[in-house]
């Protein structure tokens, strides 16, 4: 992990300090280190939007680009892809230095027009999602398992808020000994949904100590069919 990344986390961290504005994930030397930002930004209309973004820094960063996840109750799927998308573009221009914060003032800047260039119809002007952005179009199912959960409330609201920030459809399974969660939503909010699951100190260890989830496992992942997709 480079000591670039880490400093810029520290300046983030202060300049993001004020409740729930920045949550660090995960900071680590063979993971690398994500975490999530809230910022209001202005979007359609002038209206208030409240954007979540979550970002994974590589070991390897700013010589790698991050992995950037986006998400708004404010916004559709398709937004928050194209808001993605372009922060992704952007990200391109910074390559080999650190870049969150600057991504961050790019989008609080940017947010209204890239906003309002998307719902433009294609007959007007040329489409600012690629064609790959389509193949995860529609509602996915995933089955997760879990060998254990020590600290059951903890674990179970932390599920329920993670579900409920990311618009996922869940429902936790206790079958004897098997646990399970089922989720259903867009495939892009479950992908973000595992990177907290697995980096987020969710239960605890035979000590009592907080520890994250290592032990969970993909059953299942497949496309939903619209007479099976849940409301």
């Amino acid at each position: 992990m480079s000591e670039l990344a880490l400093e810029e986390l520290s300046a983030i961290a202060a300049i993001y300090c004020e409740k729930d504005e920045c949550e660090v994930l995960e900071v680590s030397e063979t993971g690398g280190i994500s975490f999530r930002i809230q910022t209001t930004v202005k979007g359609p209309l002038g209206r208030d939007v409240l954007l979540k973004l979550l970002f994974h820094l590589p070991i390897n960063y700013p010589s790698s680009l991050p992995n950037i996840s986006v998400n708004s109750e404010q916004l559709t799927r398709m937004q928050c892809m194209t808001v993605k998308e372009r922060l992704l573009e952007e990200a391109k221009k910074h390559f080999s230095q650190p870049m969150v914060h600057e991504l961050i003032l790019w989008i609080q800047q940017n947010l209204q027009q890239i906003v309002e260039q998307a719902e433009t119809p294609a007959c007007c002007g040329k489409s600012t999602l690629s064609t790959d952005t389509t193949l995860d179009d529609g509602v996915w199912t995933v089955l997760l398992h879990l060998d254990h959960m020590r600290a059951k409330g903890r674990y179970v609201k932390s599920v329920e808020k993670w579900c409920a920030d990311l618009r996922l459809t869940g429902r936790l399974m206790f079958m004897g000994k098997m646990i399970l969660i089922l989720l259903q939503g867009d495939r892009s909010s479950i992908k973000e949904y595992l990177i907290l699951q697995k980096t987020s100190k969710v239960d605890v260890d035979s000590s009592g100590k907080k520890c994250k989830e290592k032990m969970i496992s993909v059953l299942s992942e497949t496309k939903a069919q619209s007479e099976h997709q849940r409301s």
